[in-house]
């Protein structure tokens, strides 16, 4: 049986207002999760009450973002360098370490309860990555995992030649999810050389426009991502 999601893009949003958002959707969905425990616990006859999906899109104003465990030090500019190029910096509550978001790239958040779906974060994370994975194949973009490294990468078998397309990072609590994904289509790739992508040395970061040589249209990817999210996850839109 499909799962119903509910879609929203956000459009251009302030990293600050869309996590403020996302935490709202959990909130909501954290406090049905509660209201039916107690409903249980008082053996109460009363249906229970259905979570809701969401997955949302956006672009974000230029940002770097540092996971709960990452590093600071793989911020390699000051705080007065971000101030003079309009950048913000944010460090939140998702895992992985640190990366950018920005103009020309699709930012994904699903907020799902995995209750209904699969109680598997690792389930979770490799079905992230096969919908990325899926999309990008539209456009003859061959790109892969690579083993120990979380998000969607081309080449992992070159090490030179290895580079990142997708970054993840997510946080989950009671099985609601939160944060997401962040798909690199015709993303300014110069703020990348101000960090150590997600804490990983030595390693390129790269776009659908870089590999393509030429811009991508940012509506259609966003719309095969919606298509290949309803296949991988068994999902309905309402």
């Amino acid at each position: 049986m499909k799962v119903p999601v509910t879609y929203k893009h956000l459009g251009r949003i302030e990293y600050q207002k869309a996590w403020d958002y996302q935490e709202q959707l959990l909130a909501e969905n954290l406090d049905i999760k509660k209201r039916n425990r107690d409903r249980e616990l008082a053996q109460s006859s009363e249906t229970p009450q259905i979570t809701h999906n969401h997955l949302l899109f956006c672009e974000h104003d230029p940002v770097f973002t540092l996971g709960k465990s990452g590093h600071i030090e793989n911020l390699l500019v000051n705080n007065q360098y971000l101030a003079d190029q309009g950048i913000s910096f944010f460090k939140t509550n998702r895992g992985g370490d640190i990366t950018f978001h920005g103009p020309g790239q699709i930012v994904g958040y699903p907020i799902l309860d995995l209750e209904r779906f699969k109680p598997d974060i690792v389930w979770y994370m490799r079905n992230l990555e096969e919908i990325i994975i899926r999309t990008l194949a539209h456009w003859g973009i061959s790109a892969e995992r690579s083993e120990g490294e979380t998000g969607v990468w081309l080449d992992t078998d070159k090490p030179h030649l290895a580079r990142k397309i997708c970054a993840m990072g997510v946080r989950t609590s009671r099985w609601i999810t939160m944060h997401g994904f962040a798909l690199n289509v015709n993303t300014d790739l110069k703020y990348f050389n101000m960090i150590v992508p997600c804490g990983i040395q030595h390693k390129q970061v790269t776009s659908m426009e870089k590999e393509l040589g030429g811009k991508v249209s940012f509506d259609e990817v966003v719309q095969k991502i919606k298509y290949y999210f309803e296949e991988v996850f068994n999902t309905t839109p309402v």
